[in-house]
């Protein structure tokens, strides 16, 4: 069975629509429903039911959904491992949360150069949802993520409890302006924090879905603004930015996720080396701390 039919069914249970489907996997609407068809044809079972609200699965089609995922799983292992390069046994796919990925996957890059130089690498930066289905059906190893949901067939396992911190370009400031505030989305939790401790600044000039891009703009124009306190310990060292005394901080953790069936004698070392990695940034946090001298 062509590949492709397995891809672009699972394409459509994961957003439960064949147009949004053929807008994701760049094909056209006909193209989709005309792949879906081949697909029942060779099972001899209707797959999906079509409505207004778009697609849901039938009864057959949720018993498909395993087989579909095992398929694309195996197809891309044996794609991925038949493109190793020479003096490599074997390559790990590592998939990096937009906000989580600096500079804790360099620092892993590095790490692994000298730790595991039998494996190659490739890396991914992404939104965590997408990251999180392609580590489900087997097309990426690991995915580093922020409070990803527990799903059948994955492992989540903790790598470092990082915090948001409120930074200010302006030495001695008490307390954030809407004015001059760089508001972060750092996901939903976040924002119901934020939102009851500084309800004054729930309307704010400059947002950013982009941690690195709203650091640069403060940094650039000043003002203040909560962001990872691994990012920003280089700049409050060198002066640049501040912490707001007695700010609240919230946790910003990073996970990583993998698939628990998953080739550990692969795997093993890449997830040594990102806890190496976790382990590094958490000693540089300890290290930037300002020590404490009694009054």
């Amino acid at each position: 069975m062509d590949i492709n039919l397995a891809r672009t069914f699972l394409e459509i249970v994961s957003c439960h629509s064949f147009a949004q489907a053929a807008d994701r996997l760049h094909v056209t609407q006909t193209a989709i429903s005309a792949r879906v068809k081949t697909l029942e044809e060779l099972l001899g079972r209707t797959l999906f039911v079509r409505n207004r609200a778009g697609a849901s699965l039938t009864s057959a089609g949720e018993q498909f959904v395993r087989h579909a995922m095992t398929m694309v799983q195996v197809w891309e292992r044996a794609r991925q491992q038949m493109a190793v390069p020479p003096g490599r046994r074997a390559l790990v796919t590592v998939g990096c949360e937009i906000s989580l990925w600096d500079p804790l996957m360099l620092d892993w890059l590095l790490g692994m150069r000298e730790s595991a130089p039998d494996l190659a690498l490739r890396t991914e930066v992404g939104v965590a949802e997408d990251l999180l289905e392609r580590v489900a059906n087997g097309t990426l190893d690991i995915v580093i993520a922020y409070a990803p949901r527990q799903r059948p067939g994955l492992r989540i396992e903790l790598l470092i409890e990082e915090k948001l911190v409120l930074v200010t370009t302006t030495p001695g400031s008490q307390a954030p302006r809407a004015a001059d505030y760089v508001y972060v989305d750092w996901g939903s939790e976040f924002a119901a924090q934020h939102s009851l401790a500084f309800p004054e600044l729930s309307s704010v000039g400059v947002s950013s879905s982009l941690g690195p891009l709203g650091l640069g703009y403060l940094l650039a124009v000043g003002g203040a603004g909560y962001f990872r306190q691994n990012v920003v310990r280089s700049h409050i060292k060198e002066g640049r930015l501040h912490r707001v005394p007695r700010a609240p901080e919230f946790l910003y953790p990073a996970y990583a996720v993998y698939a628990a069936d998953a080739d550990m004698t692969v795997l093993n070392p890449a997830l040594a080396g990102l806890r190496q990695a976790a382990k590094g940034a958490v000693g540089k946090q300890q290290a930037a701390r300002p020590s404490r001298t009694a009054s």
